[in-house]
């Protein structure tokens, strides 16, 4: 897409409305939850991926159908595209991140996985976006503390590597979403964007369960109530009302309140559990929270082409 000459600022760091603000309060918790009980939930976890968006996306296309089935027909080619491209991502994100919890603790990896916004960062620059010396400062930190990390990991059990490598590749996928998906959100209702954006997520997911040769059915009440409870939570309080905030406020502003997910899920985990890390995790833990903290808070005000490709 050709970019205009002239530039605008833009206020990344400029928060939504107060209701906005509880509702992004509300998703982060259940967000935070999400990894706890995926780490407890006795079922494949490619299926627990697949199943969380595909009841996401029936449960929202119900009320489409009911409340706004017209909503279908007034998108756009562009709308369509957009939300295809971000449901693939977010499938994609799934279906690497809730595998590493499988190889590694989940306090590390939701500490990788909030890495979020240095990738979120990187997809700026490729879209045009300058960076300022602070945040490529930021982001040296953060990797840093990724580095010492994924080498404290490592001594602890070679597989998790593995988990922080999921989890890494995840946290790109989910910086490719948000970004997607914020240009999405502006013009497209929450629930009309939910319902295609999860049933994309789903079919991306689906023939990756054949791949890797994991079942879809076959599981246990208590594990079906789990990933239920996870669709309920994480999927349609958690990642839905982050689309609604979206609609008045940028990707930034998310991703740094998605941040608070790292110390809520590690302190779940810990007590639920009884995954308490090792006390070398949380320098490393720290370094990574203080460079995204520096790459987002450097990005409040930047210089943004009016118009920019999707990714």
């Amino acid at each position: 897409m050709a970019r205009a000459s002239s530039e605008r600022e833009v206020d990344s760091l400029r928060p939504p409305p107060a209701g906005d603000l509880i509702a992004l309060a509300v998703a982060v918790v259940f967000i935070a939850l999400s990894g706890p009980v995926i780490a407890a939930t006795a079922a494949p976890v490619l299926a627990i991926a697949f199943w969380r968006c595909f009841i996401g996306s029936g449960l929202t296309g119900l009320w489409v159908a009911f409340r706004d089935r017209g909503s279908l027909k007034r998108l756009t080619r562009r709308e369509i595209k957009l939300t295809s491209t971000a449901g693939i991502f977010l499938g994609l994100h799934f279906a690497t991140w809730i595998p590493s919890l499988v190889f590694t603790s989940v306090a590390a990896s939701t500490a990788l996985v909030a890495t979020q916004p240095i990738w979120a960062a990187f997809i700026a620059r490729a879209r045009g976006v300058r960076i300022s010396p602070a945040a490529w400062v930021g982001i040296g930190i953060a990797l840093s503390g990724v580095i010492l990390l994924s080498g404290i990991d490592v001594q602890l059990d070679t597989r998790h590597l593995i988990g922080d490598l999921l989890a890494l590749v995840g946290a790109i996928f989910a910086a490719a979403y948000v970004s997607v998906g914020e240009q999405v959100r502006k013009s497209v209702s929450t629930a009309t964007m939910t319902f295609l954006l999860y049933g994309v997520a789903a079919i991306t997911i689906l023939p990756l369960l054949f791949v890797f040769q994991q079942e879809l059915v076959g599981f246990s009440a208590q594990a079906w109530l789990m990933i239920l409870g996870i669709t309920l939570g994480a999927q349609l309080l958690g990642h839905t009302l982050m689309n609604k905030v979206l609609a008045n406020s940028s990707a930034t502003f998310v991703s740094l309140t998605i941040l608070l997910e790292m110390p809520g899920a590690a302190l779940v985990a810990a007590i639920w559990l009884g995954q308490t890390p090792p006390l070398a995790i949380y320098p490393a833990a720290a370094l990574i929270l203080l460079g995204i903290v520096i790459v987002i808070r450097s990005s409040s005000q930047i210089k943004e082409p009016l118009e920019t490709s999707p990714i």
